[in-house]
């Protein structure tokens, strides 16, 4: 299927209808100088083949795409394009028979586009399926290839490559169905489960209760006809009996006559009595009537001040209740400072036990020290006498310390002398050593040149990877951060998506009734712009709103006329505008009137906006909440209040003389389970925020991870490297030969060292200083003392 000719007609440039045809079946070029609409023509194929992004045919909506904007009296643009369909291998699924395919696109300004297959109007999929099963997909980011686009095409990935592929075999438009079916399922199922569980919860308990209604209306209707049945039988019985007392009657009726002239007489004068005892009987009503209303007065005071006194009891109790319970969490919070003051008092008395073992410790070599300086006055008095103390502690004379001395001086020698004969044997070993070394000095420096390139090395990759600041494995953290916000999120939206479908009337949408709208303008439900600050008043607030719960908030009046023309509502709503609501709210003199603690205004009970307090005193301004019936009750019918009340129940008590209650819905309020939506969505939206967070250092942490793990992988390269290298030079024949020859210097050293020592001793013992073998640092530096030592 091939493009035979193409008619354009007030579309871009072209203004009237141009019609071009002599397209060949497999390559074709436009050409023309600049400004002759040479890419009008490859926009208006895009724009016939359905293109969604039109930013590909430089227009930013469909209405650029006319003539001059319609400035130039065109005011639509048509786009037809004629199909070669000879091949009918290749042809569309269901145009077989049409060896050619008109397919005609118009777009109206003001009005709506449409499409056309040969004459006919069709809607916009079922023209994209028409072009996808040939392999026609304008909105495939490949179909068409611009500038640079070639070596993006072949740079990529295998996913990529797979969907180009899909795209151009036709398949692709099947994927897109599948997932399109596969979603439209998945809504089913959740619609289906929600079917389900209404008909578990709600409409199965209600078949079941009308099937044992039905039983019982059965069993009445049973019993109500063994009734009439049996009535029957009396009405019988009665009139058999009827007969035989018309019998006993009439003869029993000439001897009542007879007495009826004589009760007649009678009469007259029991009439006469009776108007005397009713004059006596008016008396005493009257006399009565007067004490009764003193006493009924006085006991409907003692009443009310005893429903004052009491109400002033339960006041009072209730604040106990509260201090008590305040009390009780202080005395709680004190037993629990109390025990970890307890706590604190063990590890202090045991850290003062500690510091006087301590103490008691310093005591004792404070007294050792007192008696050691005590031992060294006495020394030091002795010595200055003339007298000295021995290695034993011995006292002896200066002639005594001379003869020790020369008995040193003299193993001294000796040791001396063979000091320098294990130096100069050692010496000789030295050198003989030195020239084995020389010779295998060159592989030994290379590898050591070696080590010392890897150690830099190392050295450097250190200092990048601290310059890089990154926390081993901070990535995976962060990963399995993301993963465990994105299942809480997906769990919360399933759980608002399920409690949101439970309140359709909830939602609310529209379409902006102009281009530029400032959806700010329009509020929104007032369901949703408020607020319940105590859910157990939840359900007398919904009373008391009634259907203005499901009214529409906006600015000005004019927003609400143009939101209810051209908005497309879906349903019919009540539209309250700010600037024009007039709202009755109860007058400062009955809320102070009123004076009780369980009776509040309804417009307290919930929070919201301070820029729509007209609607909210509108709807809750002029109703009263009360906690009880009775104060429902006694708050309405007051003379200083006479203000409708709304019990927690949802019970009205108007002044006017209705009375609304009796049973509610056994589900929850619509604004209590809208305040469990807030708290889902408040969540949901919180876990969002935290995820964006989370990607967005996942995004400026993966160039740094990437950069880290390569640093990282040459760093340990570079160990394993110095590792293997010092392994090589510890067991090669040159360390150890340097070992050797290190042994031999230290022991080179040592004997001189020892030889020094020992003519410094011999100097030190001369006979002409005193010895101060005790106090080495007053006469010998301290390392003589220390080498003495030794």
């Amino acid at each position: 299927m091939h493009i035979k000719s193409i008619i354009i007609e007030g579309f871009k440039s072209y203004a009237q209808r141009t019609e071009i045809n002599g397209f060949d079946p497999l390559f074709n070029a436009i050409t023309g100088l600049n400004g002759s609409g040479k890419s009008n023509i490859l926009d208006s194929i895009c724009f016939l083949l359905g293109i969604t992004n039109l930013s590909h045919v430089r227009a930013s909506n469909l209405q650029d795409l006319v003539y001059k904007n319609g400035q130039g009296g065109i005011t639509k643009a048509t786009v037809s394009i004629t199909f070669d369909n000879a091949n009918k291998s290749q042809s569309p699924l269901g145009f077989e028979t049409h060896d050619e395919i008109t397919v005609t696109r118009q777009v109206v300004i003001g009005g709506r586009n449409k499409y056309l297959i040969n004459g006919v109007n069709a809607n916009n999929t079922r023209v994209q399926d028409l072009f996808c099963s040939v392999g026609l997909n304008v909105n495939n980011p490949h179909f068409l290839i611009m500038q640079g686009r070639i070596t993006k095409v072949l740079n990529m990935k295998p996913p990529e490559i797979l969907a180009m592929i899909e795209e151009a075999a036709g398949t692709r438009m099947y994927e897109c169905k599948k997932i399109s079916a596969q979603k439209t399922i998945e809504k089913k199922e959740a619609k289906l489960k929600e079917i389900h569980t209404i008909l578990d919860e709600e409409i199965t308990p209600t078949m079941q209760k009308l099937l044992e209604e039905r039983s019982s209306y059965l069993e009445y209707q049973k019993l109500m006809r063994e009734i009439e049945h049996l009535s029957r039988l009396y009405v019988a019985w009665q009139f058999l009996c009827a007969e035989e007392t018309k019998l006993k009657s009439a003869e029993n009726l000439k001897v009542m006559q007879n007495n009826i002239a004589e009760m007649q007489a009678t009469l007259a004068e029991n009439e006469s009595k009776v108007r005397e005892l009713s004059v006596q009987i008016q008396e005493l009503k009257d006399k009565r009537d007067q004490e009764v209303n003193s006493v009924l007065k006085s006991l409907e005071e003692t009443l009310a001040d005893v429903q004052r006194v009491d109400a002033k009891a339960q006041s009072a109790l209730d604040v106990k209740k509260q201090s008590f319970e305040d009390e009780t969490k202080k005395q709680a919070e004190l037993v629990k400072s109390m025990q970890e003051d307890k706590k604190m008092l063990l590890v202090k008395e045991k850290e003062m036990s500690k510091l006087t073992e301590q103490l008691q410790a310093l005591k004792e070599e404070g007294q050792k020290d007192g008696a050691a300086l005590e031992a060294a006055e006495q020394h030091f008095k002795a010595v200055s006498a003339g007298l000295s103390t021995n290695e034993d502690g011995e006292e002896a004379t200066l002639a005594g310390q001379m003869m020790a001395c020369k008995n040193d001086m003299s193993k001294a020698d000796t040791e001396a002398k063979q000091a320098q004969m294990t130096l100069k044997h050692a010496q000789a070993e030295l050198k003989t050593k030195q020239a084995e070394v020389k010779n295998m000095d060159s592989g030994y420096k290379k590898d050591q040149d070696s080590l010392q390139v890897i150690k830099n090395r190392k050295e450097k990759l250190e200092a990048e990877l601290a310059k890089l600041k990154y926390e081993d494995g901070k990535e995976e953290s962060l990963l399995e951060k993301k993963r465990q916000l994105s299942r809480e999120v997906a769990s919360l939206k399933e759980k608002y998506e399920r409690l949101v479908s439970r309140f359709p009337n909830l939602r609310f949408d529209y379409k902006d009734p102009e281009r530029g709208w400032d959806r700010s303008k329009v509020k929104g439900l007032l369901a949703n712009l408020i607020s319940v600050r105590n859910v157990s008043y939840a359900t007398a607030l919904e009373v008391v709103a009634g259907g203005r719960l499901y009214n529409i908030v906006v600015d000005t009046e004019v927003t609400g006329k143009k939101l209810l023309e051209k908005g497309e509502l879906q349903r019919r709503y009540t539209i309250i505008p700010l600037n024009k609501i007039s709202a009755k709210t109860l007058s400062d003199r009955v809320v102070n009137s009123v004076g009780e603690d369980n009776v509040h205004t309804a417009l307290s009970l919930v929070g919201y906006e301070p820029e729509l307090r007209k609607a909210m005193e509108y709807v809750f301004g002029s109703t009263l909440v009360c906690d009880t019936l009775d104060n429902a009750k006694k708050v309405a019918f007051d003379k200083q209040v006479l203000t409708k009340t709304v019990t927690l129940g949802g019970d009205i008590f108007d002044p006017q003389g209705t009375l609304s209650g009796g049973a509610r819905s056994q589900s929850a309020s619509v604004l209590s389970s809208l305040h469990e939506v807030k708290e889902v969505q408040s969540n949901l939206n919180e876990k969002e925020a935290q995820l964006r967070d989370t990607e967005q250092q996942l995004a400026s942490l993966k160039e740094t991870a990437e950069k880290y793990r390569h640093l990282k992988q040459q760093h340990d390269l570079k160990v394993e490297e110095e590792q293997i290298l010092q392994a090589k030079l510890q067991q090669s024949a040159f360390h150890q030969q340097q070992e050797e020859l290190e042994r031999l210097r230290k022991t080179l050293n040592s004997s001189g060292a020892q030889h020094v020592v020992r003519l410094c001793l011999l100097l030190c013992r001369r006979p002409f200083e005193r010895p101060r073998r005790n106090f080495p640092s007053r006469r010998m530096p301290s390392w003589l003392s220390s080498k003495k030592s030794r």
